[in-house]
């Protein structure tokens, strides 16, 4: 199974170079935080799709997400709140193995995650390809714990963790950029940790 580690496939450095500027060190904690009520879906139900501006959409099942080629990523979250957290380990699937599977356009330039519960979050197609983004449904060794997006969320861990949704469904694939939720109420549209693209106008 492929593990990526911090994305770029070194260790970085000392713990201080691991934090981006303004976040600290929540340890063990692991804060729970969402914009909406915490659903409780049925995993016989439930379906991961990909459409929009893609040559062959897809919508894949439980048990057709859990038998694709597994991936891991080991390294590190940020979240927009302040906190950072250490060597974590997600595992589920590559979004690169969807999107291979559905061939976005060559006119898709940026995705919208949507959640069941109709949180939306937008992101360039640069920032979930490339061996950067996961669909993972375990973290730790563990099943994902429902608060924290369980029983699968996206994963972007360069961007701050807002652009990670929780209990996702489907990525659209959208030729313009449209804002979703938190980018809507005065989020970046981007979020880099590093830069502190915490808020609209940040650089």
């Amino acid at each position: 199974m492929p593990v990526t580690r911090g994305f770029l496939g070194r260790r970085r450095p000392s713990r201080p170079d691991r934090l981006p500027p303004g976040q600290y060190d929540a340890g063990s904690a692991w804060p729970t935080l969402t914009a909406e009520a915490t659903p409780r879906l049925d995993l016989d139900a439930w379906r991961m799709t990909v459409d929009g501006a893609v040559e062959s959409p897809q919508s894949w099942t439980w048990s057709d997400v859990q038998a694709m080629p597994g991936s891991s990523y080991v390294g590190d979250i940020h979240c927009v709140t302040t906190w950072s957290k250490f060597d974590m380990t997600f595992t589920g699937v590559s979004v690169d193995t969807l999107l291979d599977a559905a061939r976005p356009t060559d006119a898709a330039k940026f995705v919208m995650a949507h959640s069941t519960t109709g949180y939306t979050t937008n992101l360039p197609l640069e920032d979930v390809t490339g061996g950067k983004a996961w669909v993972v449904w375990s973290v730790d060794g563990k099943p994902l714990p429902t608060g924290h997006g369980g029983p699968v969320r996206l994963l972007v861990p360069h961007l701050y963790f807002w652009k990670s949704a929780k209990w996702v469904t489907r990525l659209e694939l959208m030729e313009r950029d449209r804002p979703g939720f938190w980018e809507q109420n005065g989020y970046h549209d981007r979020g880099d940790p590093w830069l502190e693209q915490r808020y609209q106008g940040d650089p």
